[in-house]
């Protein structure tokens, strides 16, 4: 492991189980699909698998997409995810988006 215990790790994957379990957190931030299994850390939100290939490719400059169960976390990166989530970043980011907008759809 890279300097991590194996309490550190089960713990993280706690926090994440627990964080996906908030309503606002149970849908992609992107596309509202069920069930994300993704996160991008630095923006602080859980997202499906497709949009974490369109997160990917935005570069990690924009945004850093981890697995919630795949990989190794940081406490940095849950810190990140706690303080953000879902709701409170699409509250931010989305706030002067027009009526119109349409959001991008599962299919």
């Amino acid at each position: 492991m890279t300097g991590k215990s194996v309490k550190d790790v089960d713990r993280y994957q706690a926090v994440l189980a627990n964080l996906l379990l908030e309503e606002d957190n149970k849908f992609c931030a992107d596309c509202q699909s069920k069930g994300p299994r993704w996160a991008s850390w630095n923006i602080g939100v859980f997202i499906c698998i497709r949009c974490a290939g369109i997160h990917r490719n935005l570069g990690v400059h924009i945004s850093r997409v981890k697995s919630v169960n795949l990989d190794q976390w940081t406490q940095e990166q849950i810190q990140c995810m706690q303080e953000m989530g879902n709701g409170k970043a699409n509250r931010l980011y989305e706030a002067y988006l027009p009526e119109t907008f349409r959001r991008p759809q599962i299919d």
